[in-house]
């Protein structure tokens, strides 16, 4: 099916389009007063795991901004949840997994999970969403990759510091390397389901990677990552990589695959794109604290600033250097998607 509005697609494939194509990490979530009151009905587990719930929180933000593209609503910890870990949301404390990693038992003692058998509702939560979309914009799965899920399985929820996981990768690199592969095989079964489940393009979220530096990215990470594009390497779909804190990491990020790269906001997006090259896609990078806070002039001009850095080049996806914090004023986010769509690009098409 041609979706009505491809731009989004066509931009990940560095093909000419219209207008920079923009949609936002954490786009559904908990700066909508819709999602708010769901979320006073149900659980965070409960809105993942009800299929038609999902739908609908995805869906929300397509129904209340000009955005180009959905991404399902789910959570990266499902997985390990899937894998034998078990999960739960801490009012305050946030994701809290009971029985962390911490030994090469524990890592011993994981299951690589069948998609459709323990992680069934997000798959048919993006069924549903693509039934509902009907054509008219692409949707956009995603999984948590291999280095960040580490870091939860070992902490056992979130940290400042990760103590825990940078013992455990020095000091039993062996185990460590164990479950990279775990999770490494556990993420590509998972993103191919999403994939045949209708997900049109892929996102691998490493959010906590820019803990490290190049050359223990590269004994301890790369290799893993990179299975991972290999393995999705035949899919029909825009792969994203994305991590933050990564501005010393890009072309690592690049060597371990990806045909989009994201980009966070401590980084000029021009030197970005100069580091990864031009062969690949970029998306990224406005700070989501300035479109927070910022006056709506200020979030348009560092919006004028990235988009002037992108040049009309074909490969941009203008998105934000991590997800929306919950304080983001609606208008705020309108106010930029609709500026955003504004610039036309030079050489655009129309098809």
């Amino acid at each position: 099916m041609t979706e009505r509005n491809d731009r989004f697609l066509r931009a990940c494939r560095r093909e000419p389009v219209d207008v920079t194509p923009i949609w936002l990490m954490r786009q559904a979530g908990r700066y909508m007063a819709e999602y708010r009151a769901l979320r006073a009905r149900y659980s965070i587990l409960e809105m993942i795991k009800t299929p038609e719930l999902a739908a609908e929180v995805t869906l929300q933000p397509i129904h209340a901004f000009d955005l180009d593209a959905a991404i399902i609503f789910a959570d990266i910890l499902t997985l390990l949840e899937a894998m034998g870990l078990p999960l739960d949301f801490v009012s305050g404390e946030g994701p809290v997994l009971s029985r962390p990693v911490r030994r090469d038992d524990d890592v011993r003692a994981l299951a690589v999970p069948e998609p459709d058998e323990k992680l069934a509702f997000t798959l048919e939560a993006i069924r549903r969403v693509r039934r509902e979309l009907d054509g008219r914009l692409p949707l956009i799965g995603f999984s948590g990759a291999p280095f960040t899920l580490a870091c939860y399985a070992i902490e056992g929820g979130s940290s400042r510091e990760f103590l825990h996981t940078r013992r455990f990768m020095y000091e039993q690199s062996r185990a460590w390397h164990a479950l990279m592969e775990k999770l490494a095989d556990g993420i590509t079964r998972y993103l191919c389901a999403q994939a045949e489940a209708g997900a049109q393009a892929l996102q691998l979220f490493d959010s906590w990677v820019g803990l490290l530096g190049p050359a223990d990215y590269r004994e301890y990470v790369l290799p893993h990552t990179q299975n991972i594009f290999e393995g999705l390497r035949d899919l029909d779909a825009p792969l994203i990589h994305f991590g933050t804190g990564t501005a010393g990491l890009l072309p690592l990020l690049r060597e371990a695959g990806g045909s989009v790269i994201g980009v966070d906001w401590r980084i000029d997006l021009d030197a970005a794109w100069r580091l990864v090259g031009e062969e690949v896609a970029v998306q990224g990078n406005l700070d989501p604290m300035l479109l927070a806070c910022g006056a709506p002039e200020q979030i348009c001009a560092q919006a004028d600033r990235i988009l002037a850095q992108a040049a009309g080049r074909p490969g941009h996806v203008f998105n934000l250097g991590h997800g929306i914090l919950k304080i983001t004023p609606p208008e705020h986010v309108a106010a930029l998607i609709d500026h955003v769509h504004k610039k036309r690009l030079r050489g655009a098409t129309t098809e």
